[in-house]
């Protein structure tokens, strides 16, 4: 059974920066493309950033040259490097993994508030 589970969620000021993780477990990740997803309350899912198993990544707009994407494939870990936050990129993050039907994670809540 293919399971991700997110972590690295929680409260910042402002201008503050978090980093997000995400692992899977029941399979390996190295060769399928994988995203974060963010979801605000009343709003839909939206992609956040994606990186292809070369390492290729793209970017929302909203994101771009704040958040940065990366995986280690060795560790079986994808991570989201989020600096400048904002109030509005308060939402659960969700991981998602490319592969077969596709498989997400339960999420993990990040709250930008002063």
């Amino acid at each position: 059974q293919v399971q991700l589970v997110e972590s690295g969620g929680g409260l910042v000021q402002p201008g503050g920066s978090l980093r997000l993780s995400c692992s899977p477990s029941g399979t390996g990740f190295s060769i399928y493309p994988t995203g974060w997803y963010r979801q605000a309350p009343g709003n839909q899912r939206e992609l956040v950033a994606r990186i292809t198993s070369g390492g290729d990544a793209n970017y929302a707009d909203f994101v771009k040259g704040r958040f940065t994407i990366s995986r280690d494939n060795s560790r079986n870990t994808m991570y989201l490097q989020m600096n400048s936050l904002e109030p509005e990129d308060t939402a659960v993050y969700h991981c998602h993994l490319e592969r077969g039907p596709g498989y997400w994670g339960k999420g993990t809540l990040v709250t930008v508030s002063s």
